[in-house]
């Protein structure tokens, strides 16, 4: 069974601003090291895939970056969003480009954001590996929870239900409940009582068992994938004309909050979303001031004064 990784790269970045723009959002930044955030998580997934079995999607502003950044990427492998319509849309593109490019195959699909921060690159393989042996065994929808190592309120939190016997050596349990996003005082009751993860936005899942999940859960995108299929082998205008008439929802609300045969597998790979400015001044080192630099890219983000940013790009003084 072919194996594929999509990478979502249409996000606007909009929490970064000013470095980050609609023009040129985060993912495409080196935030965290010389290598963009795109880079370093292309750069993570080539020892599992090879680049032929690597996708972006992405919008048309910025095709060229993501060309730019990724030269190696074959050009038919960047799926273009006609327009932002949160992550369920972009998954029911995604899968009806892969079923024009690879029809009649039921392939395992990994979905990772282009955004993310993971520091322990070896052991996130071995998850994304056991999360794809899962997928491929059993009629799951696969994601990744992260361990909590605080009371965060900016992530979504699930819920770990009966354990699920399989032939990997990772854990793997049933999801129970998704949580989104809660507020402090329900976050340190989730750490306290245990049995809880970070929803980190990785799934992995057979293009089959996804469009089921369609049909039961989000039917009127359902309807529409066969000739979104179709359209991926006409022109753009008749691309777009069809996912403008999908509903605007993220595929947690729509499927994975719904589903009853989500599996969790917990990950502990040093994994962050880098979601804020704050989130900067935790994962990289501060001055005596708490002012942080960003690793060779000549910005600097103060905590407690107006934020000074340098780049090659713009200089931004708060």
């Amino acid at each position: 069974m072919r194996h594929i990784a999509a990478i979502m790269a249409g996000g606007r970045g909009e929490r970064f601003w000013p470095l980050s723009r609609q023009d040129y959002p985060k993912q495409f930044l080196p935030l965290i090291s010389d290598k963009t955030m795109l880079q370093e998580t292309a750069a993570r997934l080539t020892p599992l895939f090879n680049i032929e079995d690597i996708f972006v999607v992405t919008g048309a502003k910025y095709a060229a970056i993501v060309t730019e950044q990724l030269p190696d990427l074959p050009s038919a492998n960047l799926i273009i969003e006609p327009e932002g319509r949160d992550t369920a849309p972009c998954m029911a593109l995604t899968c009806a480009y892969l079923s024009h490019r690879y029809p009649g195959e039921d392939i395992v699909l990994a979905v990772l954001p282009a955004d993310h921060l993971i520091t322990n690159p070896d052991l996130f393989r071995q998850t994304l590996s056991g999360a794809m042996t899962l997928a491929a065994e059993k009629p799951v929808l696969v994601t990744i929870g992260m361990s909590p190592s605080r009371p965060e309120t900016g992530y979504g939190y699930i819920k770990c239900g009966p354990k699920i016997n399989w032939s990997g050596r990772h854990f793997a349990y049933r999801a129970q409940r998704f949580t989104e996003k809660p507020d402090r005082k329900m976050a340190k009751t989730f750490l306290g009582q245990g049995g809880y993860l970070w929803n980190s936005g990785i799934f992995v899942w057979r293009l089959s068992i996804i469009q089921e999940a369609f049909r039961r859960h989000l039917p009127e995108a359902a309807a529409l994938m066969p000739a979104l299929t179709a359209a991926c082998a006409l022109s753009s205008d008749k691309l777009a004309k069809i996912f403008r008439r999908l509903p605007r929802i993220s595929i947690d609300y729509a499927i994975m909050e719904k589903a009853d045969n989500v599996c969790v597998i917990p990950g502990d790979f040093g994994w962050d979303d880098v979601g804020t400015w704050s989130a900067l001044t935790r994962l990289l080192k501060s001055d005596p001031s708490d002012n942080v630099t960003l690793v060779n890219n000549n910005h600097q983000v103060s905590t407690q004064e107006p934020i000074l940013l340098g780049s090659k790009r713009c200089l931004v003084a708060g």
